[in-house]
């Protein structure tokens, strides 16, 4: 096997890349009374346990992470196996539609989340680091709830999928 070399203004490395199955999570909460959120496929989570942290990246062109930086707290859903039309919803650009319709709840400290989800996950803006065309963001975990008898939403091959249950 040959390995192809990488070209910046190439799409194998976004299609490579799309390969590595992950997770979906939706990061919201109220600034200043309106809803703000974003979609995210790099989360991870066990970055530290003490203090708690956990990670993703964002774009250094996103508009909606100014503003949801600013909250007092971030919601962050792991979305279920049944969200592939909510993860669309609240990444679309219009920023006006990304929460309609949408089961939510909203913390005291304004983390805002997506019922329907395994694990929700209040948190705090912890740090950024520069990392190229992104930022990476540690997020301090402050609150968080699980619910074992929900399955995850999976991001493979640039689709969102569902996992397969075996006996």
């Amino acid at each position: 096997m040959a390995l192809t070399p990488y070209s910046p203004d190439s799409q194998l490395l976004r299609t490579t890349f799309s390969y590595f199955p992950s997770g979906v999570v939706a990061l919201a909460a109220e600034v200043d009374g309106v809803r703000e959120g974003l979609v995210a496929s790099s989360f991870t989570v066990g970055v530290s346990m003490e203090p708690p942290l956990v990670l993703f990246s964002v774009q250094n062109t996103s508009s909606t992470w100014p503003t949801l930086k600013r909250a007092e707290r971030i919601g962050i859903s792991v979305l279920g196996e049944t969200h592939g039309q909510t993860a669309r919803q609240i990444a679309a650009k219009d920023k006006t539609t990304r929460f309609e319709n949408l089961e939510l709840e909203t913390s005291e400290g304004g983390a805002l989340f997506v019922h329907g989800s395994p694990v929700w996950l209040e948190t705090k803006a912890y740090a950024e680091y520069p990392a190229g065309d992104h930022t990476l963001i540690l997020l301090e975990v402050t609150g968080l709830f699980a619910d074992a008898s929900l399955e995850p939403l999976v991001f493979h091959g640039s689709a969102f999928k569902q996992l397969l249950k075996t006996a």
